[in-house]
């Protein structure tokens, strides 16, 4: 597999894996790169998501799909904004608006109560009938502060701070976010489970 379609738009998703995938002889390319739009997403469940996405993108452009479905799950909120992280405030992919609502809703709640974890399901498909479609997963825990903090990453970053940093993730070194995160660590699993298939 030397080119592979990412079932995503995400400008902020594209960078993360070709810095993920950096060295390893594989290029990725998005899906709207090659003029395929979003799959919708049906699914119940991240693993769900990201096969219908996965799925769809290998059937349009013939290539092998690599589909990641993540969000932010925080604990009180019995998990939401979860599945619906990129839409949380109507509108899919309004960071401002999504970070603006989460804020809102965890206005007054102390910081030993806004534990959270950002869950990322990644799959990859050799081909769109692939029976046997390689499913990891990557969570990274930490909790939601009270005020976003740093300019980099995408999405929820600035809101959270990872267990075991000072800094949001939208503080944190880019690569050393990509080490640490949900969908660094996902990556670290696909690799393995590829090494294991050569």
């Amino acid at each position: 597999m030397h080119r592979i379609v990412l079932a995503s738009s995400n400008p902020g998703k594209l960078r993360e894996f070709n810095a993920l995938f950096a060295g390893s002889g594989c290029e990725v390319v998005t899906q709207a790169s090659l003029g395929i739009e979003d799959a919708e997403e049906t699914g119940l469940t991240f693993v769900e998501n990201a096969l219908l996405k996965a799925r769809h993108a290998a059937r349009a452009s013939g290539l092998p799909a690599l589909a990641d479905d993540s969000g932010l799950c925080v604990d009180m909120l019995d998990g939401a904004p979860g599945l619906y992280s990129a839409r949380y405030a109507g509108h899919h992919g309004d960071n401002a608006a999504n970070n603006a609502k989460l804020l809102r809703t965890l206005d007054g709640v102390p910081p030993e109560r806004r534990r959270a974890f950002f869950m990322c399901a990644l799959v990859l498909l050799r081909h769109a009938a692939d029976p046997t479609p390689l499913i990891v997963e990557g969570r990274w825990h930490g909790r939601v502060l009270e005020a976003p903090r740093g300019p980099g990453g995408f999405g929820y970053d600035p809101l959270f701070l990872p267990d075991g940093q000072t800094q949001s993730a939208a503080e944190l070194d880019p690569a050393l976010k990509n080490h640490l995160s949900h969908r660094g660590q996902a990556m670290a699993a696909l690799r393995a489970r590829l090494a294991e298939q050569t």
